[in-house]
């Protein structure tokens, strides 16, 4: 008899071949099924857009990203509902405010748009995806009560532990306000997950200032982590950077190596939530191959086996 990759497999939180803690074994072994995930534009700003720490955003940011907020949260989960349900049967759901940074609003108006999508029979969590410098105490308050009565996911984007770097892509705060608002998250409530957005191919950024960025986080036990390769869309900083010859983005196989790297640097017991980014569109100017996520997931899968590689590897305690 053949054996196969998932009989010798090394990492215990995986019950096939991969060698990571993956988001759909989370969900299984969390609602018991798998869970569409639902993108939400709450209609709100970001203080890197409106002036309050920056202009403009990320040099990366084009602002594209969930349907259009003009439509209310519920009718919102009503068209993502129809829109996934082609794809797969599922009676659970996860409302993902996506757009932007959804604490920037007083609290008043993050009740209205979480509660109006609690509300929905069919929601069984909210991922909220923010920035650290917009979680001030009143909100987090209200977050601990929502994990209460919900799988509750606050998302903050980090993208690198490298201050340098931070500024150079127009961040708008510092690794320091990245972990005092962890510390911050912890203490408020044990009952919310915390997922980290880091970016490979950052202007500048060498392979080891990005597996630095993974040790670094790695020391904060996040439960979630997000891969992201840098990709470039027409329009943005970013965009006008490339085709002035400013910037190259990371190669395929780079990117590949690396991101296995980093997971065998990640506490085993953290989730992870993706492996790659969506620069997919006309918007799209580089990378190409980032358009082909199966291959790369695959391929990362690939190094990782070949490689003898897995989640936890070499995680420091």
């Amino acid at each position: 008899m053949k054996i196969k990759q998932k009989d010798i497999n090394p990492y215990p939180n995986s019950d096939s071949n991969k060698r990571y803690f993956t988001y759909e074994y989370y969900l299984r072994r969390t609602f018991s099924q798998k869970c569409a995930k639902i993108p939400i534009d709450a209609g709100l700003t970001c203080p890197n857009i409106d002036g309050t720490c920056g202009h403009g955003g990320c040099i990366y940011c084009s602002g594209d990203f969930a349907p259009t907020s003009s439509l209310s949260v519920e009718e919102q989960l009503k068209a993502g509902k129809a829109t996934l349900f082609r794809k797969w049967k599922t009676d659970k759901n996860i409302a993902y405010f996506q757009a932007h940074t959804n604490t920037y609003a007083p609290v008043d108006i993050l009740k209205e748009k979480f509660e109006a999508a609690l509300a929905d029979p069919s929601v069984v969590g909210l991922n909220i995806a923010t920035r650290a410098d917009c979680l001030e105490d009143e909100k987090l308050q209200y977050l601990s009560e929502l994990a209460k009565r919900t799988v509750l996911t606050v998302e903050l984007g980090l993208q690198t532990a490298n201050d340098e770097t931070a500024k150079k892509i127009n961040r708008g705060h510092d690794f320091r306000c990245f972990a005092d608002a962890v510390k911050r998250i912890r203490h408020a409530s044990d009952k919310i997950n915390i997922c980290v957005h880091l970016i490979f191919g950052l202007p500048g950024e060498t392979a080891e200032d990005m597996l630095e960025s993974v040790r670094r986080l790695s020391e904060l036990r996040p439960d979630q982590v997000k891969f992201h390769m840098l990709y470039v869309m027409r329009g943005t900083v970013l965009g006008k950077m490339f085709e002035r010859g400013e910037y190259e983005p990371i190669e395929r196989q780079e990117y590949i190596k690396t991101v296995a790297r980093a997971i065998s640097l990640l506490p085993p017991d953290t989730v992870v939530a993706r492996l790659t980014g969506d620069g997919a569109g006309e918007g799209l100017l580089a990378p190409e191959w980032s358009r082909k996520k199966v291959s790369v997931i695959n391929d990362i899968d690939k190094f990782l086996f070949e490689n003898d590689l897995w989640q936890g590897k070499f995680f420091d305690l």
